[in-house]
């Protein structure tokens, strides 16, 4: 099998590479589409309660042995070093200058065991350095069910998120009493199965992902929907799941920077040209002739809180370098009525139409990401543009440069993909347009914002 360093050989460059990536979208959350309707889905997260399946599209990466605490602490902004059983951190990696390869979740399962969960961009890195050796650790992976069918995952995992969801998991827990501190692991029993938990909310939301062995999938799951039907709660789709994050402020998928530099060489050597990483596309108005134009740093997503310079790791002497400059910022744009009208009253009047614009997301590429402009000067990027039912209002989460971060601040953000678009086969002909955006803090729910990390 080919090599992403191969891969790219045959492409003009790597920008050119992504975007017109035959793979087009890539990636459609593996589970059922839609339960009830996509309106009361999106608004139950914020009204009673939402129960969604994670138990599919994510990758777990099980790492075991003495040295998995150095092993992160050296590859992760954030320190490891007091990591292990029943704790969660947020890890999250930088290349060598100090731009995001991605973050993930990592569980403490035992103190020499633990699982990193979520996109493979860390997996995949974290791996390549257990590969080259040195640490006393062994790995196994557990890949997302899109892509490998025939082998069952090793968890299932749900969560639980809105006003009724503690009444819910109360309701339902037969254990010791719940563990609800942001960032908490803690266990609970469910139908007479033990579980493990985590106060990790993608919506700001109140609530509990919950993850216990597969074989006992179905039973906990009809005990969580049985309990949820005298609150409210509703069973969320597919369709739903993109806007929790946007409502959020998480910027979900920044591009790995990866595809550069001699010191990323060896990793592009490992990695296979079927890996996430060769299959990326992007979509969307920004479109550099460098693709390090698309890198982000963990300044620009207010990662840097995560930040411990008191060891050694990947790119740390890039972020000292890079600290104290001016740094872009992480908000969330809301879209204008005039701008969606626009673009929904072109689709069906004569003429080449704008880009489609869908509900509740619209993943053009396995990253998205737009020009953000004022009086015409580039001043912002913008994420995967996201519908949300309880704003009522298209946003996207995305940064911009520190004079226009103010809350309220106007901005133009073009909708399309210049000269009719690429060769994506995600994107059809299309003529661009603009459409004026309100810059607002994340989350962008003010009751949210004011608890979000704040459950105890």
């Amino acid at each position: 099998m080919k090599s992403l360093e191969e891969y790219m050989r045959e492409w003009e460059s790597p920008a050119k590479m992504v975007q017109n990536s035959p793979w087009g979208m890539g990636f459609e959350f593996p589970v059922q589409r839609q339960w009830t309707n996509i309106i009361d889905e999106l608004q139950s997260w914020r009204k009673t309660a939402v129960m969604f399946d994670q138990s599919f599209h994510m990758m777990e990466l099980y790492i075991k042995g003495a040295d998995i605490n150095l092993l992160l602490s050296s590859l992760a902004i954030n320190d490891f070093r007091n990591f292990g059983k029943d704790k969660a951190k947020q890890i999250t990696c930088v290349n060598e200058n100090g731009y995001l390869i991605s973050d993930a979740i990592v569980f403490g399962l035992e103190d020499d065991l633990a699982v990193i969960v979520g996109r493979p961009p860390v997996c995949n890195w974290v791996n390549f350095h257990i590969t080259r050796g040195g640490w006393d650790v062994t790995c196994w992976q557990d890949l997302p069910g899109w892509e490998d069918k025939s082998k069952p995952r090793t968890h299932f995992r749900f969560q639980i998120i809105g006003p009724r969801a503690l009444d819910i998991l109360n309701d339902v827990n037969e254990g010791a009493e719940l563990t609800t501190k942001f960032f908490g692991m803690g266990y609970m029993t469910i139908a007479g199965v033990g579980c493990r938990t985590l106060c990790h909310s993608m919506s700001g939301s109140k609530g509990l992902e919950i993850f216990g062995p597969m074989g006992h999938k179905p039973e906990v799951e009809e005990a969580l929907v049985k309990a949820g039907e005298k609150h409210g709660m509703k069973r969320g789709g597919a369709r739903a799941y993109g806007p929790t994050a946007g409502e959020s402020g998480w910027f979900a998928a920044p591009l790995p920077a990866i595809y550069t530099g001699e010191a990323m060489k060896p990793y592009r050597e490992w990695l296979p040209m079927y890996s996430m990483e060769g299959l990326n596309s992007v979509g969307g108005s920004f479109e550099p002739e460098d693709v390090s134009d698309y890198y982000l740093t963990p300044f620009e997503l207010e990662y840097d809180r995560l930040i411990n310079y008191d060891r050694e790791f990947v790119g740390r002497d890039a972020l000292l370098a890079m600290k104290d400059r001016p740094h872009r910022k992480k908000v969330i744009y809301r879209w204008s009525k005039e701008g969606v009208l626009q673009c929904f009253a072109g689709m069906i009047e004569g003429g080449t139409m704008p880009q489609f614009l869908d509900i509740a997301s619209s993943e053009l590429g396995w990253q998205h990401y737009d020009r953000v402009e004022v009086e015409g000067r580039l001043v912002g990027i913008s994420g995967y543009p996201l519908y949300s039912a309880n704003e009522r209002a298209w946003l996207s989460v995305g940064i911009v440069d520190p004079e226009f971060s103010t809350p309220g601040t106007e901005a133009t953000l073009i909708w399309g993909e210049a000269n009719g678009g690429t060769k994506k086969p995600s994107i059809h002909e299309h003529r661009q347009i603009e459409i004026g955006v309100e810059i607002c803090p994340w989350p962008i729910d003010t009751d949210t914002r004011s608890t979000y990390r704040a459950q105890k």
